[in-house]
């Protein structure tokens, strides 16, 4: 058994099931017209649809057909897809560039029900005991809070807080600084007043570049404006493994996690301190049972009923057959207007890799481009390239049923913006019928055959709608999980490690490097644009 073969798993490209994609591709999966099969099979909504614990799945326009779905399910299989899921679960060290478990499942595993069940639920009970402490004196001391990290010590509190409005506690403010240049920061701290302010310093180490220089940025602003002798110790609080560090730092209150945690699948540990703040520990336990409601779904439903299973390998038949390098986002939901954000982080952290386990190049595409932004925003900007452009982009919309707020109107504006949306990119427009219309904003100059062809849209553009029925704590857990699961069924048949980020490493050791030569303005060794950027930088 090699690294690249777990559970004497071969890589996808290197099984019979993939040359019986690439020829069930070329006979009937390049040109599969969306519109002629739906015409073809009345019934395709229902046999390409999926529900699991939150979520529904329309999975109907999208580019493949009930043998395609059979063809990626021997795929699956003749990877052993499901043994590398369950050594996943149970905890084995499938992050084996690393040595380490990777074992975020059991975050949020109901008590005795998951690996290190009773560490687990230590560690939870305290920060969440905290949470609720912090929310209960709320204005005496604290009206702010401020998470201070970087990646996932960042994204995932900073889209998870605004997708929960309406479940904040309204006698505090929340405030995210994760980036190293000190206008973040200062803009954050600019109106606060350091008596009421209550610091998150979110770093495992506790030596994260970004991260301690925002935290040291923090600390000189609060002592700055607070009367000598003041109990700093009651205004930070550290996430972290490294008690000394904090110690010597000025932190007193602690909380831990593990290796096994990563950054990117992190917010279900005491990383997720300042959703707990703002939503209070019965609303965060809500969200944890959310996601392991999803949990036991990929654990348990058959494959072909298996949601993260079927939307992972819908992402390895366009990325590896159809060659579409890039995914769009769009929520229909102003709360996930972090979610894309959060998901470039999961997926192209996680699957941006060019070697497998055996660190041998892989010589098909990896993790596709993800990218998005909230609908309809995201219609007045780039969905005119969406409908018309030269490349093919798969979208994926989110649609939430029902609002929190109490203006049906825009609720129903918004949804059947998102239900046009998908229908216009799958059906297109001729430019035999764009000729039958008035298009009041075109020069009555221009030749009207022309404007026809400028106003055709050619369609058959592939989508994906995922429905929930509202946006709760335990739906945005379940949402959440369905894509760590779906990121981890692609990264499994493509052969690759999900859980390492070497590629993150390259660029702080250059920094690193780099930070004495922007005092000294030594140019010596560098390559000439490094030391002619640098020069003109310091100069």
């Amino acid at each position: 058994m090699t690294a690249n073969s777990p559970m004497g798993a071969p890589r996808c490209d290197r099984t019979a099931a993939w040359s019986a994609l690439q020829g069930h591709f070329e006979a009937h999966g390049r040109d599969l017209d969306l519109r002629e099969a739906f015409t073809r099979d009345p019934a395709r909504f229902a046999h390409l649809s999926l529900e699991a614990p939150e979520v529904f799945a329309d999975l109907s326009k999208n580019r493949w057909d009930l043998a395609t779905q059979r063809f990626l399910l021997e795929l699956a299989r003749e990877c052993r897809l499901e043994a590398r899921r369950d050594a996943l679960l149970a905890g084995a060290r499938i992050n084996a560039t690393e040595g380490r478990a990777v074992l975020h499942t059991a975050l949020r595993a109901p008590r005795g029900a998951g690996p290190l069940s009773d560490e687990v639920h230590a560690v939870l009970d305290a920060f969440l005991a905290f949470a609720d402490q912090v929310r209960a004196s709320a204005g005496a001391p604290y009206t702010d809070i401020v998470n201070i990290g970087i990646g996932g010590s960042d994204l995932g509190p900073q889209m998870a807080v605004p997708a929960l409005e309406p479940y904040l506690h309204r006698g505090l403010r929340y405030h995210f600084v994760s980036n190293v240049d000190g206008s973040d920061i200062t803009a954050v701290l600019r109106g606060l007043k350091p008596q009421h302010t209550l610091f998150i310093i979110a770093s495992k180490t506790f030596t994260t570049q970004e991260t301690m220089a925002n935290a040291h940025a923090a600390r000189a602003w609060f002592d700055a404006g607070m009367p000598a002798g003041a109990d700093r110790a009651k205004h930070f609080i550290g996430v972290t493994t490294n008690l000394k560090a904090a110690a010597e730092f000025g932190i007193t209150t602690t909380f831990g996690f593990w290796d096994w945690v990563g950054g990117r699948y992190s917010l279900w540990s005491a990383i997720g301190l300042p959703i707990a703040i703002a939503v209070g520990s019965e609303h965060f336990r809500a969200m944890l049972a959310g996601a392991h409601a999803m949990d036991r779904h990929f654990a348990e439903a058959p494959l072909e009923k298996n949601l993260p299973v079927q939307l992972g390998l819908l992402d390895v038949w366009y990325r590896n057959f159809h060659g579409f390098g890039s995914r769009s986002v769009a929520p229909y939901h102003q709360g996930l207007k972090r979610f894309a954000a959060y998901l470039q982080q999961l997926e192209m952290e996680s699957n941006g890799k060019c070697v497998d386990m055996d660190g041998q190049a892989v010589p098909f595409g990896t993790s596709p481009v993800v990218w998005g932004e909230a609908g309809t925003n995201g219609q007045h900007a780039y969905f005119q390239m969406l409908h018309q452009g030269t490349d093919v982009i798969p979208v994926e919309f989110i649609a939430v049923k029902r609002a929190a707020h109490d203006l049906p109107d825009q609720q129903t504006k918004l949804l059947a913006n998102c239900l046009a949306q998908s229908q216009a990119l799958m059906l297109g427009k001729t430019a035999a019928a764009a000729a039958t219309e008035m298009a009041p904003t075109a020069s009555p100059d221009f030749d009207r055959a022309r404007l026809a062809q400028h106003r055709s849209f050619p369609g058959n553009r592939p989508s994906t709608t995922l429905v929930l029925e509202a946006l709760t704590p335990r739906s945005l857990g379940a949402l959440i999980a369905l894509y760590e699961h779906r990121v981890f069924v692609s990264g499994a048949l493509w052969g690759i490690n999900s859980f390492d980020q070497w590629g993150v490493e390259l660029g702080k050791a250059l920094c690193n490097a780099l930070l004495p030569r922007m005092d000294s303005r030594d140019v010596s060794g560098l390559d000439g644009s490094t030391a002619g950027l640098l020069q003109r930088l310091t100069s």
